[in-house]
């Protein structure tokens, strides 16, 4: 298991906002996490990415214990998170938001399967074209692949995104869908969180369906899909 989550409590005040909360990925597996607004996805992301730290529970990486590590050590061991509000620089060009990703001096960077700038350019094209352009010039879709290419530098073993085709037209969904399964197909595990269930599902094998702050339904995704009690209880509105 690369990455095991058990019993996690989180609280933001005595709001209860996680409670016993546990899933798992597999390495080089995509897995989704679902649910209505507000029922905790996003904190569970930042809890195990040490932006908010959980009262009790484990979260294990690697075999390695992380719970409530910084930000920038959980990184350290792999995590790559694309936020939902994406956090690029908006007055820096492409090619320096993509550069502060890059992280220096490890095997991860330089071995042959390493996101260089190169293999960045290969698998968003469009970023190539827009390498000297600053970040704020972007449309919102060319700023989510931005923010996924800027963390891919990173050379994550999983990658958390945060809903990526949030706002985005259509076709920009698909692009973005696309670039998802290129990185899983390299090798990369993905967990995500997305409110587009067609396109979640074209992507996860395994989903977890939260309810308010707990896990409601985990299973593969054929198994969702041909569950319309589950679809019904907790992710119509």
């Amino acid at each position: 298991m690369q990455l095991d989550i058990t019993d996690l409590n989180t609280y933001y005040g005595e709001s209860h906002a996680l409670q016993d909360l546990s899933l798992n990925v597999d390495e080089g597996e995509v897995v989704a996490l679902l649910g209505r607004n507000g029922m905790g996805k996003s904190t569970t992301l930042k809890s195990i990415m040490g932006l908010l730290r959980p009262r009790s529970g484990k979260v294990v990486f690697c075999g390695q214990d992380i719970t409530g590590w910084s930000p920038h050590k959980v990184a350290k061991t792999g995590i790559g998170y694309v936020p939902e509000e994406r956090h690029i620089f908006p007055r820096l060009t492409v090619l320096d938001n993509l550069m502060m990703g890059a992280k220096k001096g490890t095997d991860d960077a330089s071995g042959p399967k390493a996101w260089t700038l190169e293999r960045i350019y290969e698998h968003f094209p469009i970023m190539k074209e827009r390498a000297r352009q600053k970040g704020g010039l972007l449309s919102g879709g060319e700023q989510q692949m931005l923010t996924i290419g800027r963390t891919l530098m990173g050379n994550p073993k999983l990658l958390m995104v945060d809903e990526p085709t949030e706002g985005l037209s259509p076709i920009m969904v698909k692009e973005v869908r696309d670039i998802l399964e290129e990185i899983a197909k390299a090798g990369t595990s993905i967990l995500l969180v997305e409110h587009n269930f067609q396109m979640a599902m074209s992507l996860a094998k395994r989903v977890f369906v939260m309810g308010k702050g707990h896990i409601g339904f985990s299973g593969t995704s054929q198994e969702l899909e041909t569950n319309p009690e589950i679809i019904t209880t907790y992710l119509q509105v």
